[in-house]
This record gives C-alpha cells, structure tokens and sequence, in this order.
C-alpha cells in the first residue's frame, strides 16, 4: 500500500515531469523551425506569416532574439487574454463549451476542497479506528485521513452525510445554471446572422425502391406531393469506391508534377526525369514533368468515364438522399416529423453539417444497421471484461505488500526504498496510461461499424463507449480487482461475517492509486499534450523527407482538433472520482483541483493556437456531460451508503435513502427542461429567423446557395484554381449582406435540377486541362441576366473536349 512518502516520490517525479515539459514547450515554441507546429491555426486562417522568410540562415531555425527567452512563460496571460465571444468566432461553440467543462470542474472542486479538507480529515484523523486493525489489514498513513479511520456505530458519520448532502445540492446548482447557460449559447448560435446549409437541409434514409422510376424521380415526387410549399431540390448520394481510389492516385500524381515543376523553376539548366517502370526503378528514361503530366491526363479521363458511369448506373445511387428547403420552418417540420404510414421508410433527421458528414456510412444498407449495432454492443462488452486481465495486473502493481505475502520470494527486490516507491507511486498509473492508449481507436472503428453518419455522432458514441470502458475497469475494476488482491491474506485468515466490513473499509484505501493515476495522467499528461512532441517530430521528418511542395508541408503541419472521443470520458472519470472521495477520502480532491486548473490552461492555448476543429455540433455533446457527472453522483451516494453499512451506522445510514431520489428527480427536471434545445429546432425561432432574412435579403436565391452544400466528394475538384469554372457562382445568387455567409468555391460535380425533368448539370468539369462538354438530355444552366434564372441548353453532338487555352 502506498505511504505519504510514495505519494509524494509519485508527485515529485510527476512535477519534474509536467515542469520539464512546459519549460521545454515555451523554448521550442519560439523558435521559427517550429512555427508551424506550434501555431499551425493562424498559418490556416492566413493571419501568420513563417519566421523563416526573414533574417540570416542561422536565425532561419533559431531564434537569436535574446529577449525573447526572458518572457518565454508570456504563453500563460496570453492564453487567458481572449474572451468567451472570441473563442467561439474563432474555435467555434464545441471548443468554447469544452473549455466550460474545466471550469465546471474548477467551480465544483475547490469549494469542497476547502470544505472537505478543513472538516472532514479532522473528524477521520481523530478517531484512529484502523490502528487496531493494522494486523489484519494492509493499511498507510493515507488511510487514516480517510472514512475508514472512524470507528463503527461512530456519530462522526452525521459529518460525513451532512457534508454528502451539501456537496450534492452545491453541485446540482452548479450544474442546473451551467445546463441553462450553455443551452442558451446553442440557441444563440444557431440564431446568430449567419446563413448554414445544415437549417435548411434534411437528410433521408430508407428511400424505398418504385420500380420504373429512378431514385431522384421517387424523392422528387414525394417531397413535392408532401412538401409542396417548401421543398427545393435534393442532392443524391453515390457508392463510388472505384473512383476513390482514382482520386487518391491522382492526388499523388499531382503532388509529384508540382515537386518537378518547382525543382525545374529554381534550376532550368537542369532537367528533371524519370524512368517509366514500376516506382521510377526500370525502363524508358523520360522528362519527368511531361511523364506526369501525361499520367494525370490519362487518369482524368478515366476518371471522367467513371463519373458517368456512376451517374448513369442507378444501382450507384443509394437509398440515402440529402433535401433541401426553401425555409427552415419548412426543414425542421421535416426533420422533426413522420412522413410515411410505414415508420421504416422515408426516414428523416437533420442533416449534420456538411464537414461533419461521414460519408462512407451513407452506404450502408438501413436494414443491417440494427445488426450491426447488437454486434458492436456484444464486442464492447467483450472487450471490457477482456481487458480485465491488465487492469487487475496493475493492481497488483499498486499492491505490493498483499502482493509479498502472496509471493514471499519477491520481497528482497521489492524491499528497495526506492524501487519500492517508483513501482507502488508511478508505475500503477504509467501502466494504466499505457494500456488505455490505444483503445479509443479501436472503439471509434466500433463506432463506425455501427454506421453513424456524423463524424460529432461518432465521436459522441465512441465517447460513450470509452466512458463505460473507463467506468467499469478503471474505476470499478480497480476497486474490486486491487481490492480482492490487496486484501487476499485477510480474506483466507478470518470468519465469512468479517469479509463485508473488509471490503467496506478497503474502498477508501483505493484512493492511493487514483491519486497516482491523476498525477501521471491528469498533471505530466497535460503537460505533455501542450509540448505536442509527436507532431513536432513527425513534422520535422515529413519536412526533411516527404515535403516536396508548400502543400505538403501544410498537411504536414496537421494540427488536429480536440479529441472527444478520449478527453470528455477522461472528464467524466475524473468528476467521478472527485465525487466519490470527496467525503470518503478527501486528500483526493487537491490532486483534482490542480488538474483542473493546468488542464484548462493547457487546453485554451491549443484552442486558440493549435486545433483546428473539423466540424461544428453547436455543443451537441453537453447533455451526456450533464448525465454522466449525475450519475456520479448517484454513483458517489450509493457508495457512502454502502460504506456505512458495513460500519454499522445503522442510526445514520437512512438519512441518505433520500438523497438519490432527488438527485435523480432533478436530474429528469433537467432533462425535460434543457434537453430539447439540443434535440430539436423550435417552429418559433425558425419562422422569426426566415422572416428576418427574407426582409433583409428579397432577392435571396436558397437553391443556388444550397446547390452543392451536400455535394458528394467524389466529385470535388483537384486543381480548382485551373479548372474553366462554369457553376453556378454563389457570389452573383443574391444581393450582398453584411450577415451572408461567404461561400467556399464549389466543388465539381452534378447537381440535381429540381424545374427541369429529371438531369444532372455538370458543374465544373473534372480535368483542370480542358472543359468536358457532356451530351446528357437539354439541360438548364443558372443565368442571373435571365427572368427565370434558367436558360435552356441543347446537347451538342457528339461528346467532346475542348482545350481553353490550346492542345496542351
């Protein structure tokens, strides 16, 4: 069991750690070799320019400003200068209400702290219960400052309930302002001025087959019988693996053609080539530039007779579809609605945001989804109890003394003072690290086996998954299976009757081993993520071996974005801890509030620098941090219950039947009162919004807007900057506004024209050398100069293409 002294080797040793890496992240991150890495957020959103570009070689790669290394903690005030409104303008909501959960935390825990240590400790000190226990117990100086310090049938547990009760209702109201404020910062997000494809669109799963009518006919047709006022058009969705791999291959190939083409213009004297055998090893010697240039020609044709072969074939197109609305009115009575007699058909959602789509999930047919999702469920609940096995070998890590009198022959080794203290005050929590490094990845892969079609959706679940896991091994695994090992010798050496008070008192002395856990976890682990020594060494080697041209080193820079599916359950966990020991072994809760707080730090200086979030769920996740922190507190009270039963408080231990009852009444209170802003899209806020844009906007052109919102990737453009664009320009589809959302350009690919019979309109075409004139049926094509916006289009003659700037 780990002593006051192994505790405090544990925080030594993390200390140093967590100082060693900020003290190296503040000089690394003034250095100009490492800009990049370190502020990878501005170089994206194009207000940094590279250090690199100015001054002598030497100072190219170090920065030999000395002053600079006199205020290198300046990152510190720097990170808490930007308010909450610019967070959100720049990282968006999700980043901001991640942020909130630290300061949740903060709030919650240093009152108790305060409160737990000056009350509680004195109250267990002075009792001095397992001192005579000590020979049937493996017990430390920790212990005593714990529940299981009071002496049985004790009136000292009325301290302890009183205090359960306080702390529960302190953080009930914690968490009821907290569900209020954030459910009001998604609202206001979503009423905010700016326009987003995801208001208007609704995606639709289930689309059932009609024999002698093609996919978009049947969606046409049903949405303009049922949604005759408010339906616009809709985009379809293609299982197009074949081109894919097209698209990768010409990825390649265009990174290569650049890298040539930029070694040919620093040095024309020299001329670039290239064998034409497998990997440049064999055969013909020719001009490398020529070489790619004619491979990417070859393969865009190919890959524009892939794209009409998948456009032609309606075997392509899957049963998934997203539609489009000319009002958000219109788009959240679809999506909040049933639109058929038959609840499995025509099923409809809100469409996620298009970065948020996973779109290799669209193709999965509706019906095996409910199979996949029973497979997963019965491999999750494999993978818990098989990864039973390591934790309990860490237990017995944390537990050398049972672990001595098990295996008498390891006590000469174990006996060193200081290997004593590494393996029971460091080496638990490394170890525990370590084994749960790998496991969200293999629970996102889970997720997607699942089939969610959200990349926030799969995050969430895979969260879900990562918390249970963490929950059940962790934090149950750890008791049961550290317990039944610690106290094994005490188990076989005493009556059947005193076990149940064994177990009762050993919980407590279980905090030992979190306490470890948060320090290597939740203070060098931190620490550790603001050094980002894995991405700084990975850029430095793609940058020395792989980058070829300026956007290879851009997608080496690859700053992520904060990971969900690890750090909300890691969250979760550590509010779970904190709220089972805050009455039962309070020493626990400093180590929490230190966590908080250098957390928080840490994670506002990536947010604003770093991370780069991939997608935006408007907070979507907050409702399972709200129930996950209740059902630690229910989990906290039934614990203390427990306790005391094994205590014989039988006077006292009823007082707190109670108190999971309110907590679980106010935990449905919250549910109704605050959940459905994150489920649905209120009828009211819709109509106020669309009449608000309507009168700013009259001449507004919805279809033009939200014509390749949801465009497939398959047919998004390589080289969009040489392409002859002939889409349909967002900028020229409605007047001007200061709240108009700036459109990204849009990427290739047919869109379906909703007033014409059923066609595709190709739109830009997908060589970047030449313009692919397609003799598909008469088409229309957007013209603002017309009344009705549309001119009508013959085909041409036979399919042709046509060089803008001459035969290449």
């Amino acid at each position: 069991m780990a002593t006051l002294g192994d505790i405090g080797v544990s925080a030594l040793i993390n200390i140093l750690s967590a100082f060693a890496f900020l003290l190296a992240f503040a000089l690394l991150r003034i250095q100009p070799i490492n800009d990049r890495v370190y502020f990878p957020k501005w170089y994206i959103n194009g207000e940094r320019g590279s250090p690199r570009s100015r001054g002598n070689l030497v100072s190219k790669f170090v920065n030999l400003d000395f002053k600079t290394y006199l205020t290198f903690l300046n990152w510190m005030p720097q990170a808490m200068r930007m308010t909450e409104p610019q967070i959100i303008s720049r990282a968006g909501l999700d980043s901001a209400v991640f942020l909130r959960i630290y300061i949740l935390g903060l709030k919650v825990f240093v009152p108790i702290t305060i409160i737990a240590l000056l009350l509680l400790i004195p109250v267990n000190v002075s009792d001095g219960t397992l001192s005579f226990l000590k020979k049937d117990l493996v017990t430390s100086d920790i212990d005593k400052l714990s529940i299981s310090n009071v002496r049985p049938k004790s009136v000292r547990f009325f301290v302890h309930i009183g205090l359960e009760y306080l702390f529960t209702f302190w953080t009930c109201f914690l968490l009821y302002k907290e569900y209020g404020y954030v459910a009001s910062m998604r609202l206001n997000f979503l009423a905010s001025p700016r326009r987003r494809a995801e208001q208007f669109t609704v995606v639709v799963r289930n689309v059932p087959h009609i024999s002698g009518r093609s996919p978009s006919d049947t969606v046409d047709r049903f949405f303009q019988t049922n949604h005759p006022d408010h339906y616009l058009c809709h985009q379809a969705v293609y299982n197009a693996n074949k081109f894919a791999k097209f698209a990768r291959k010409r990825d390649r190939l265009q990174n290569w053609l650049d890298y040539n083409q930029l070694k040919f213009e620093r040095h024309p004297d020299k001329k670039r080539t290239r064998k034409k055998g497998f990997m440049g090893l064999w055969g013909e010697r020719v001009d490398s530039i020529e070489y790619y240039k004619q491979q990417i020609k070859d393969l865009d044709r190919r890959m524009t007779l892939e794209r009409q072969n998948i456009i032609k074939d309606t075997k392509s197109i899957l049963p998934v579809t997203f539609v489009s609305f000319n009002s958000r009115w219109g788009a959240a009575v679809c999506a909040q609605t049933q639109q058929s007699k038959n609840p499995t058909l025509w099923l409809t959602n809100w469409a996620p945001e298009p970065r948020d789509v996973y779109w290799r999930n669209l193709a999965i047919p509706f019906v095996s989804l409910s199979i996949r999702k029973l497979v997963i469920s019965i491999s999750v609940f494999a993978l818990v109890f098989f990864y039973m096995i390591p934790i309990a070998f860490v237990q017995s890590l944390a537990n050398l003394e049972g672990l001595e009198r098990v295996a008498p022959f390891l006590r000469p080794v174990i006996e060193l003072s200081f290997i004593k203290s590494f393996l029971q005050g460091f080496l638990p929590g490394l170890a525990l690290k370590i084994f749960l490094y790998i496991l969200p990845t293999v629970l996102m892969i889970m997720s997607k086996i699942e089939g969610h079609i959200a990349l926030s959706t799969l995050e969430r679940r895979t969260a879900a998954k990562y918390y249970y896991f963490m929950l059940v091994n962790v934090f149950l695994g750890s008791i049961v299976t550290g317990t039944a090992f610690q106290q094994l010798d005490a188990f076989l050496h005493q009556s059947a009757t005193e076990i149940p008070r064994t177990i009762g008192v050993s919980i407590p002395m279980k905090a030992t081993f979190f306490i470890t856990y948060i320090m290597v976890d939740g203070w060098a682990g931190i620490a550790g993520e603001i050094l980002r020594l894995k991405p700084l060494v990975i850029f430095h080697l793609k940058n020395m071996f792989l980058v070829k041209t300026e956007r290879d080193r851009e997608r080496a820079m690859n700053p992520g974005s904060v990971d969900f599916p690890e750090t909300i359950p890691s969250l979760q966990l550590y509010f779970l801890l904190g709220l089972v020991y805050m009455v039962v072994t309070p020493i626990l809760l400093p180590f929490m509030v230190v966590f908080f707080a250098l957390a928080y730090l840490v994670y506002r200086h990536q947010i604003i620098n770093v991370y780069n979030q991939q997608y935006e769920s408007a907070a979507a996740f907050w409702p399972h941090v709200h129930t996950r922190i209740i059902a630690s507190l229910f989990i906290s009270q039934l614990l203390l219950m427990g306790l005391l039963s094994t205590k014989k408080a039988a006077n006292s231990t009823p007082l707190l039947v109670v108190l999971p009852i309110l907590t679980i009444a106010f935990h449905k209170y919250c549910k109704h009162r605050f959940e459905p802003a994150f489920r649905k899209y209120p009828l009211e806020e819709a109509m106020a919004k669309d009449t608000a844009e309507r009168a700013a906007e009259p001449d507004l052109n919805l279809k033009a807007y939200l014509a390749d919102a949801y465009l497939h990737p398959i047919f998004q453009s390589f080289e969009e900057e040489e392409t002859v664009k002939v889409r349909v320009d967002k900028h020229q589809t409605h007047t001007a506004s200061p709240t108009s959302e700036p459109s990204s350009p849009s990427p290739a690919g047919y869109v379906h024209n909703n007033p014409s019979p059923p066609h595709y309109v190709l739109h830009p075409p997908p060589p970047p050398q030449y313009v692919y004139h397609h003799s598909s049926p008469p088409h229309y094509v957007y013209d603002q100069s017309s009344p009705s916006h549309y001119v009508y289009v013959a085909p041409p003659s036979p399919p042709r293409y046509v060089y803008p700037h001459g035969e290449p």
